[in-house]
């Protein structure tokens, strides 16, 4: 076939376009000129040509399934993870279970504050006792890492009822488990907009570290240090001020900003393991290997399986 030429459908019997040059039909008679279809033409008979029978139709399947449709596609804009920020993630599953719009028995009930929102704004209640389910079964998707479906239930919500905090914080938070910062930041911005929440604060100043907005993570910083919320949300703030100097190549401001850690406490948490890892990350990057060791083996002495801190401890000669 010649280039720029297409393949036209195979012709069938009684098509007005078959290569007939006689002029006449079978009985004889003169041929009346055919007019040649328009490619629209063409391809609708080819379509009704070959097309099933068509199913029942099934609203309610219908509707889950224009819910459930995704009509953006993501390109990410962010900078890639190093040791500190995987110290402050943590090893996050990528799971990607899809769901089925049903009502998981694994779901968690809803806050009813949250559930009064959603009946509130909704626009009858049998729709809004949808809407609060899928929000719950969001939430529950998100909580056991099935990022891809949390983030396919909830993006209806969005649409149907905005204005609600709890909505666009699960969706901040879905957003900033992808690593979709820009879906991230707007969302987080809407919830604090409408009920300002310090435990969301880190998660938003992460995001403005991975889209490179250096003023905004300090701006979000200094509210955290004004607020003294607990010390989870301290520590997540700290680690993420941290990391803004680090991806400048400022190693000596970042562990300036560390040197709040305290000695340690007589119970050992989660957060106090990411704050020791991210000092020990910062001291083998400055050259400080006997500081990187020691922040190091005390995280081993707690949590030998916390992260590659064996390896790194390896890796420094012990």
């Amino acid at each position: 076939m010649s280039e720029g030429r297409r393949a036209h459908p195979p012709r069938r019997s009684g098509d007005p376009r078959r290569d007939d040059r006689r002029g006449t039909d079978a009985r004889g008679r003169p041929r009346r000129p055919a007019r040649a279809l328009t490619t629209a033409e063409r391809r609708a008979a080819e379509v009704r040509a070959n097309r099933a029978p068509r199913p029942e139709r099934d609203p309610e399947a219908e509707r889950a399934k224009i819910e459930g449709r995704t009509l953006d596609t993501w390109i990410d804009e962010g900078v890639a993870d190093d040791g500190v920020r995987r110290a402050a993630a943590g090893a996050t599953s990528r799971a990607t279970a899809a769901g089925t719009g049903r009502r998981r028995r694994d779901t968690k009930a809803l806050d009813p504050a949250v559930a009064t929102e959603i009946t509130s704004a909704a626009s009858d209640r049998r729709r809004a006792a949808r809407l609060v389910d899928r929000l719950a079964e969001a939430q529950t998707a998100l909580d056991r890492d099935r990022l891809d479906e949390a983030r396919r239930l909830v993006a209806p919500l969005l649409k149907e009822v905005p204005g609600i905090a709890a909505v666009h914080e699960l969706a901040g938070f879905v957003g900033y488990r992808l690593g979709r910062w820009r879906d991230a930041v707007r969302e987080l911005e809407a919830a604090q907009a409408i009920h300002s929440r310090v435990e969301l604060l880190p998660a938003l100043a992460d995001s403005y570290r991975a889209l490179r907005r250096w003023n905004d993570v300090e701006r979000i910083w200094s509210t955290i240090k004004e607020i003294s919320p607990s010390q989870d949300v301290l520590a997540e703030g700290r680690i993420v001020a941290a990391g803004a100097h680090a991806d400048r190549g400022d190693l000596t401001s970042a562990l300036k900003v560390m040197t709040g850690v305290g000695p340690r406490p007589k119970r050992v948490r989660d957060h106090h393991l990411r704050q020791w890892y991210v000092l020990g990350d910062l001291n083998d990057r400055a050259g400080n290997p006997i500081e990187a060791v020691r922040w190091f083996d005390l995280i081993a002495r707690g949590n030998p399986e916390f992260v590659d801190v064996v390896a790194r401890l390896r890796a420094l000669g012990r």
